[in-house]
C-alpha cells in the first residue's frame, strides 16, 4: 500500500486534467480512474477506428490496442490495464506490456505491496494462472477464484481438476473441483470448491467445499473439517491467531464457527461478510436477525437498527473500536456508525472512511444529483459531478478530495477543521 506520508498534504486545490477537453479530442473516452494520491487520472481513449490507447492526465501511453479495459492503480500506485493486440490479450503496467499473451485474460489481483500481480487466463480450452508474467505449468479445464498471501508468495486458485462430460451426473457427484496452490493441486477433489483464503503468512490455505449434493464444510490444506453443514460462506483466517473462521448454517440457523465448531451462541436467518477488526480481537458480520431485515452483529451482539434491502460489509476504524457501514431501505441509502443511523437519507452512499484515530467518519454520498461528502453525519457544503473515496492524512488533520467538477479532475486538500465550511 502506498505510503501516504509521501503525498502532497499542502492545503489547496489543483486541476489535474481537463476531462471535457479530452472528450473533445477523442471519438470515445471510457471510465475515468484516479490514483490514490489524486495526482493522476486515466482512461482508455479511442484514437482511431479499432485503435485504443490509455491517457494519463494529458499524455498518452503511446500504445496501439484493439481493446483496453479494467484500468486499476496498483497498491504501489502504478497504472495497470488489460489490453488486446492482434486478437491476443495481455497485461500492461505503466505502458509496458507483459510478454505472455492469451486468448482472454481477466481478474488481475495484487499483493498489498503491489509487487505481485496475479492474472487468470484462457488459451484454447485450457485455463490457467499467471504470476508476474510467468504462467503456472499446469493448466485446467476451468478456473474461478484466486487469493494470495500478504507477501504475494502464495497464490491459491479454485480449479476444475477433472474434465466433466456433458450430463455426466455420476462424475459430478464424485467431484471434479480442487484448489491449486502455487500451481500444485490438492490431492483431494470435491463436488465444488469456492472462496479460497490464504493465511497472512502464506503457510495455510482454506476454501469452502461441497462434499455432497446438500453437504458443505471447509477444507484447510486439503483436509476437510470433520463437521458438515447445510451451507457455509467464505472462510477467514483470524488475524493474530491460528483460528479459521467461517459462517455456517446449522439446523436452527446461521452462526459463526471457528475451526469447525460454533463459537457464537446466536442463530440468524443469514450471516455473511465476516470482517475481523485489526488484530482479530473483534468480529463484525452482516446478519439477518429476522427474515428480510439486515444489520451488523459485533461479537454476536446485533445492532438495534435493521434495514430491509441490504447491509454492506462492515468497516472497522484503525484502532478496532468503531464500526461503520451502509444500509438500504427502498430507494434510500443510509450511513450507520456504531449502530446509529446518520440523520439524512441519500440516493447512494459508499464505504465510510475513518480518521487514523477513529474519531471521525467521512462518507461519499449522492444526493439531488450531486456527489458530496458527509463528515460525522453533517453534509459538507458544495457538490461535484463525481467523487472518489476521500482519504485522511497520516495525522488525521487534513482530508484529500479527488473529484470531477465542471468537467475537470481536481485534487483538493482541506484541513479537517475547515471541511464543514466548504
Amino acid at each position: 500500500m502506498a505510503d501516504r506520508s509521501d503525498w502532497d498534504w499542502q492545503p489547496g486545490e489543483r486541476t489535474i486534467a481537463d476531462l471535457a477537453k479530452v472528450r473533445e479530442q477523442y471519438a470515445a473516452v471510457h471510465e475515468w480512474h484516479v490514483s490514490a494520491d489524486g495526482e493522476r487520472v486515466a482512461a482508455p481513449v479511442l484514437k482511431a477506428p479499432d485503435s485504443f490507447d490509455i491517457i494519463v492526465n494529458d499524455r498518452l501511453w503511446g500504445g496501439e490496442y484493439e481493446k483496453a479495459w479494467h484500468l486499476v492503480f496498483t497498491p504501489d500506485d502504478r497504472l495497470s490495464a488489460l489490453v488486446r493486440v492482434d486478437d491476443m490479450w495481455t497485461f500492461a503496467l505503466d505502458g509496458e506490456s507483459w510478454e505472455s499473451e492469451f486468448e482472454f485474460a481477466w481478474h488481475p489481483r495484487f499483493s498489498p505491496d503491489g509487487k505481485t500481480t496475479v492474472l487468470q487466463c484462457k488459451s484454447g480450452m485450457d485455463y490457467g494462472i499467471v504470476v508476474n508474467d510467468k504462467q503456472w505449468e499446469k493448466k485446467f479445464p476451468s478456473c474461478r477464484e484466486v487469493a494470495l498471501s500478504e507477501d504475494g508468495q502464495t497464490v491459491a486458485a479454485t480449479v476444475q481438476v477433472k474434465p466433466l462430460a456433458e450430463a455426466d451426473i455420476h462424475g459430478f457427484r464424485e467431484g471434479t473441483w480442487g484448489l491449486a496452490v502455487n500451481g500444485k493441486p490438492w490431492e483431494a477433489v470435491f463436488v465444488n470448491v469456492a472462496a479460497p483464503a490464504v493465511s497472512p503468512d502464506g503457510t495455510r490455505v482454506a476454501a469452502d467445499i461441497r462434499t455432497g449434493i446438500q453437504e458443505y464444510t471447509i477444507a484447510v490444506d486439503g483436509v476437510p473439517w470433520k463437521e458438515r453443514f447445510s451451507l457455509v460462506w467464505e472462510p477467514v483466517f483470524r488475524p493474530g491467531s491460528s483460528q479459521l473462521l467461517a459462517p455456517v448454517k446449522l439446523d436452527d440457523g446461521w452462526t459463526l464457527a471457528g475451526d469447525g465448531r460454533p463459537i457464537w451462541k446466536g442463530r440468524y436467518v443469514q450471516l455473511w461478510n465476516l470482517r475481523p477488526g485489526p488484530g482479530g480481537e473483534r468480529l463484525a458480520v452482516v446478519v439477518a436477525p429476522s427474515f428480510g431485515r439486515w444489520t451488523v452483529a459485533i461479537d454476536d451482539r446485533p445492532w438495534p437498527v435493521t434495514f430491509r434491502d441490504v447491509m454492506l460489509p462492515p468497516v472497522f476504524s484503525p484502532d478496532g473500536k468503531r464500526v461503520a457501514t451502509i444500509g438500504k431501505d427502498g430507494e434510500s441509502w443510509h450511513v450507520v456508525v456504531d449502530g446509529a443511523v446518520w440523520p439524512d437519507p441519500y440516493a447512494m452512499a459508499w464505504d465510510p472512511v475513518f480518521s487514523p484515530d477513529g474519531e471521525h467518519v467521512l462518507a461519499h454520498v449522492e444526493r439531488s444529483g450531486l456527489h458530496t461528502l458527509v463528515l460525522d453525519g453533517r453534509t459538507v457544503p458544495g457538490g461535484y459531478e463525481w467523487l472518489w473515496q476521500p482519504a485522511f492524512s497520516p495525522g488525521g488533520d487534513r482530508v484529500l478530495i479527488r473529484a470531477i467538477r465542471d468537467g475537470a479532475c481536481v485534487r483538493k486538500v482541506v484541513p479537517l477543521d475547515a471541511l464543514g465550511r466548504g
